[in-house]
């Protein structure tokens, strides 16, 4: 359901032509996958839209829209918002979600018909939501508190791990919250206020440890 996710928001929005932008991006996940236990073969798209947002889906598939690069200001900030997406995956947020919504024997045959196309608009819209999709297409489903908690420190490990400064998490989501203004990105819209998640990033913050040197992933390049 994730790689056939992807693959319909591949052929709905424009991919960045850049190839510096691309590289970047593709420098900063690899950094974070591949501390990961079976982290290789995860594909990376970044799209050409000026939302503030991000994604990753089952299947090992990672997306970055355009506008976070103008938010998440360095490489530091970037990583935290990737390992953040990633975390929601490998933590199975996503299928835990899909799970208990379409649990029986029916649900499972309504997700067959979603797969092949033959659902309805709002089912396959609901689905995905469920897969982490919802800002995109429509329909807010975000994820809970405890999950939204959970990702946030396991994302801080994997950027620590890469070798990036887990401060710059919190630096991200304080630019998140200068750039609201009368309308919050996208990001914002599915995730805690701000200002809580600030709080309880620095907390976990002294529990984490950089390992190894940054990458050298630059956006010009």
């Amino acid at each position: 359901m994730g790689a056939q996710a992807f693959e319909q928001m591949k052929s709905e929005k424009p991919l960045v032509d850049n190839p510096a932008t691309r590289r970047y991006v593709q420098c900063v996940a690899d950094a974070v996958t591949q501390t990961l236990d079976d982290g290789q073969g995860w594909e990376v798209a970044v799209f050409q839209d000026d939302a503030v947002n991000a994604f990753a889906l089952p299947g090992k598939k990672i997306g970055v829209f355009t506008g976070l690069l103008d938010v998440a200001e360095n490489q530091h900030q970037l990583a935290a918002v990737i390992g953040h997406e990633i975390a929601h995956v490998l933590a199975d947020h996503s299928n835990a979600r899909v799970s208990a919504n379409y649990a029986t024997a029916a649900g499972l045959q309504l997700v067959e018909a979603v797969i092949s196309g033959e659902a309805g608009g709002a089912t396959r819209e609901q689905i995905m939501a469920l897969l982490g999709l919802g800002a995109q297409y429509g329909v807010l489903m975000p994820y809970g508190r405890g999950q939204e908690s959970e990702a946030d420190q396991l994302g801080l490990q994997y950027m620590a791990e890469a070798g990036f400064r887990p401060e710059a998490a919190v630096d991200l989501w304080q630019n998140m919250a200068e750039a609201g203004g009368p309308a919050p990105p996208e990001l914002l819209s599915t995730h805690p206020s701000p200002q809580s998640r600030i709080e309880d990033l620095r907390e976990q913050i002294p529990t984490v440890q950089v390992r190894g040197e940054a990458p050298n992933c630059d956006r010009y390049r």
